[in-house]
């Protein structure tokens, strides 16, 4: 890393990992007056548009061929498709803090699509991170004395998002090498917009028609579109090429104590002393299970897209 990239490399990939993590509190303001379906809509074609502009203008554009559209269609129905709807959903049901703490144990979950699909073995210290990072998010679910506090629909919803996001790394695999970062969250963008459009069309154009504009909520999903789903994968992509994916990706342990922030700011979200720990736990489970780790499907390990 030249001398003088350091700052600007940490700055980006902290606000990052703070876009992600604010955004489960902006679906929660958007959410207020529009459905899961129409946000997510909504912050995929207005993030499509930034960023075709920005491959133009920056000729970073690559036009996949024939043979990759097919595994960008399975890789979008993966995430965004699979990933949003588990995760909207789930949110309509759950905290902010708790939908992060889950969505946050992608990079656990991961070594075990390794060993299933490219027979990589799973060490000591992926065990023990999931280990503890399951004790952790029992913790923040679970509360001693009164039993489970989080809805067992919007969990199981989030958990689904987490598996969605771990096939989007198996697919990935196949067009990571031939594509650049930026064009496939474009087409990405674009083909989820065509998935999502025959739900919204069925279930909440009428609502979303017959609502009266609240701005408060559009510029949540305007916030969305520019900062999580644009500007917070620029950031990345930039950090990535000097920090490597490895360092990179350790950061996204953040993503659970940013939200859990962001939440209680803006939201007034309050955090028992039990919910703490087990947050905690879930970030040391992730830097136990991360630390030192030097295995190929590493390289392609997505951030929680949110």
């Amino acid at each position: 890393m030249e001398y003088q990239k350091p700052l600007k490399v940490y700055a980006a990939i902290v606000l990052s990992m703070m876009f992600f993590a604010v955004s489960f509190v902006w679906f929660k303001q958007a959410n207020v007056s529009y459905g899961p379906l129409t946000i997510v809509l909504s912050r995929l074609i207005i993030s499509a548009l930034i960023i075709f502009l920005y491959t133009k203008v920056f000729r970073k554009l690559v036009v996949p061929d024939k043979k990759d559209f097919k595994y960008l269609l399975l890789l979008t129905f993966f995430e965004p498709f699979l990933y949003f709807m588990g995760e909207s959903f789930g949110l309509q049901y759950l905290s902010s803090t708790v939908a992060s703490v889950i969505i946050a144990m992608v990079p656990l979950v991961a070594p075990v699509a390794a060993f299933l699909f490219f027979k990589e073995k799973i060490s000591l210290k992926n065990l023990l991170g999931i280990f503890i990072s399951f004790i952790g998010v029992t913790l923040v679910i679970v509360e001693i004395g009164v039993g489970m506090t989080a809805s067992p629909i919007g969990v199981l919803l989030q958990f689904g998002a987490v598996i969605a996001a771990v096939g989007y790394t198996v697919v990935l695999q196949n067009i990571s090498n031939r594509m650049n970062t930026i064009s496939i969250i474009l087409f990405q963008n674009i083909i989820g917009s065509v998935y999502f459009f025959p739900f919204w069309f069925a279930f909440e154009k009428n609502w979303f028609f017959s609502t009266a504009p609240d701005w408060d909520a559009i510029w949540a999903i305007v916030y969305l579109a520019i900062f999580a789903s644009t500007f917070a994968f620029i950031f990345l992509t930039y950090s990535v090429r000097y920090l490597g994916i490895t360092k990179a990706n350790m950061f996204t342990n953040m993503i659970p104590v940013f939200t859990a922030l962001f939440s209680w700011l803006i939201l007034d979200e309050w955090l028992s002393v039990q919910k703490t720990i087990g947050i905690a736990m879930v970030i040391g489970g992730l830097f136990v299970a991360q630390w030192g780790l030097k295995r190929r499907f590493k390289k392609h390990l997505p951030v929680p897209r949110t």
